[in-house]
């Protein structure tokens, strides 16, 4: 029986593009491809026939030989075309190549074949926390959609009471062999995907698939010390792959949020607290709320500037899987009164009269000491 011609084939005309090839192809092949057409021979001819086609016409030096020569130029005769010929399509190796290239993201996976290429898929999760649950750590639970193995055929694909095949093609070994020019390549069976077998009666259910899409509910326990940007992988609790194939697994992605106190320097907490004048001056005591409920004392000493930060030792943040703690930072900001009588004024008038000498006020005389030195110099 003659060959038709390759353009034909595609229902494409003769100069077009490789993008028109390409849409061309793949329309065609999803349409005649066995897996759609069970038990159909003359949809799995018309199947070979358009990777025979598309395998010639998509490289450059083949579509120029099949050209200028026909079906000559790869049937073993003499000249350029026969050369031509052994270093494009040949057999299930070329359909291989070009189902790998076209359908790998389509069919689950690129190149690699087997069972991995129907590998379920990864599933990413984005889960806010609070900063009291990260320091203490919690048992949370979430609801996802996914696919699951289906309950009709519990994965397999097949009819209840049926079951899956040896694949007709690869004898069941989900491989097959070609031969290329002075080399043997092997490829990933095109009927089977690698599975070895396939299914003459489709699960109602699944429509062969083996999965269905169900929402699922997780326990994830978030440990104690999580960071910002944590992430957290639950192994095999993606989707369910086709087929029985292995699932995917679940990645948890955290976010922290901000706190209305605290704000945290990995294992380490900080903190400000506004403390009166006179406890700056005098001296005293400020207390300070802990993540864990608790309350910590601060002892401020007479004469605290403002910015000034004491460290609590253990009373920080825990860090991730391990016994050790980081600290807490507390900064004090001196408050100054606001709306003062003319009584306190007064008082403050009189007490910056008494204490407004260097041995009182160090930082300030020493700061506009340099700035005098600073302009004599300039004069100079």
């Amino acid at each position: 029986m003659a060959k038709r011609d390759y353009y034909e084939v595609l229902g494409v005309a003769r100069d077009a593009s490789p993008e028109d090839l390409k849409s061309a192809y793949r329309k065609l092949a999803i349409k005649h491809h066995p897996d759609k057409n069970p038990g159909d021979p003359e949809a799995e001819q018309k199947f070979k026939e358009l990777n025979e086609a598309y395998g010639i016409l998509k490289e450059e030096q083949t579509r120029a030989a099949y050209d200028r020569f026909g079906h000559a130029a790869f049937e073993g005769g003499g000249g350029a075309g026969a050369g031509a010929g052994r270093g494009g399509f040949s057999g299930f190796g070329g359909f291989a190549d070009i189902f790998d290239e076209m359908f790998g993201d389509f069919m689950g996976g690129g190149r690699g074949g087997g069972a991995r290429a129907m590998h379920g898929a990864d599933l990413r999760y984005n889960m806010d926390v609070t900063l009291e649950e990260a320091f203490a750590g919690k048992e949370i639970q979430i609801r996802i959609p996914t696919s699951v193995n289906c309950e009709s055929c519990e994965g397999s694909g097949a009819e209840p009471g049926s079951k899956p095949v040896n694949c007709s093609t690869c004898g069941g070994h989900g491989r097959v062999r070609a031969q290329q020019g002075f080399f043997t390549i092997e490829r990933t069976c095109p009927a089977c995907h690698g599975q070895g077998q396939t299914i003459d009666k489709p699960c109602t259910t699944c429509g062969g698939e083996g999965r269905q899409r169900k929402e699922k509910t997780l326990q994830v326990n978030v440990p104690a010390g999580v960071e910002d940007g944590t992430r957290i992988r639950l192994a095999g609790e993606g989707e369910a792959g086709v087929r029985s194939a292995p699932p995917g697994d679940l990645y948890i992605f955290l976010t922290v949020k901000p706190h209305a106190f605290f704000e945290r320097e990995g294992p380490h907490l900080r903190c400000k607290a506004p403390i009166l004048m006179t406890t700056a001056a005098l001296g005293g005591t400020v207390e300070v709320p802990n993540l864990d409920g608790s309350r910590s004392k601060v002892t401020v000493p007479e004469g605290t500037q403002a910015g000034q930060q004491f460290r609590l030792r253990g009373k920080g943040m825990p860090v991730l899987r391990s016994s050790a703690r980081g600290d807490l930072y507390i900064q004090v900001e001196v408050e100054i009164p606001q709306k003062l009588t003319k009584k306190q004024k007064e008082i403050l008038r009189q007490f910056e009269e008494a204490t407004g000498d260097e041995k009182h006020h160090p930082q300030s005389h020493g700061f506009f000491a340099r700035v005098k030195e600073f302009f004599e110099d300039l004069t100079e």
